[in-house]
């Protein structure tokens, strides 16, 4: 009879990786993912059947993580305007608290290894934050731009953003405003 799997180890697989991933980037091995989660190689393995699935595992993972930070209290009735800045607001709230997670999920996002059924499943859970944008852009000066672009151009000044505030931390609500006014100024010119 084949032995339960422990949500622990799992779990402790998945910190390991994002730490790991953050560090050395997706070539991080294997052995150095299970050592730092203080299980075996063999036990990565028997949690996840390849170094593959379990990328892709820790994207979901990530993903979710910064979906349920993004629309948690989501003002769904507000303005464009108040759904923007809260959700820009937490984004660099997050990336600022979370800086290994952050560099492995922008590792991952990039990575050929992410199927394309992974991405799917975590594209789904921003639909809200997708209209959000669309609805914004659709009347500014990248309105004739591929989604991903626009997307691309906020991702860049978030992180730009992240970077300052966590250099200047005295100053993190002046940068968070001010990058959250290039971006908005961007997708409305």
């Amino acid at each position: 009879m084949a032995r339960r799997k422990s949500e622990d180890k799992r779990n402790a697989l998945l910190a390991a990786a994002t730490e790991v991933v953050a560090e050395q980037g997706l070539g991080a091995p294997t052995a150095r993912i299970a050592r730092q989660a203080g299980v075996a190689e063999g036990t990565l393995f028997t949690y996840f059947g390849s170094k593959d699935e379990l990328l892709n595992a820790l994207y979901l993972e990530l993903k979710g993580e910064m979906r349920d930070a993004l629309m948690g209290a989501f003002p769904r009735g507000g303005s464009v305007r108040e759904r923007a800045w809260h959700v820009w607001n937490a984004y660099v709230e997050w990336g600022v608290a979370h800086p290994p997670r952050r560099r492995a999920l922008a590792q991952l996002a990039v990575s050929d290894r992410i199927t394309p059924e992974t991405r799917a499943r975590t594209e789904a859970g921003f639909g809200d934050l997708s209209a959000l944008i669309a609805e914004r852009v659709a009347e500014g000066a990248l309105r004739d731009q591929p989604f991903a672009f626009t997307a691309a151009i906020l991702g860049a000044l978030a992180d730009m953003t992240m970077d300052f505030v966590i250099r200047y931390p005295d100053q993190a609500e002046t940068y968070t405003r001010a990058g959250f006014e290039a971006f908005w100024r961007a997708v409305a010119a």
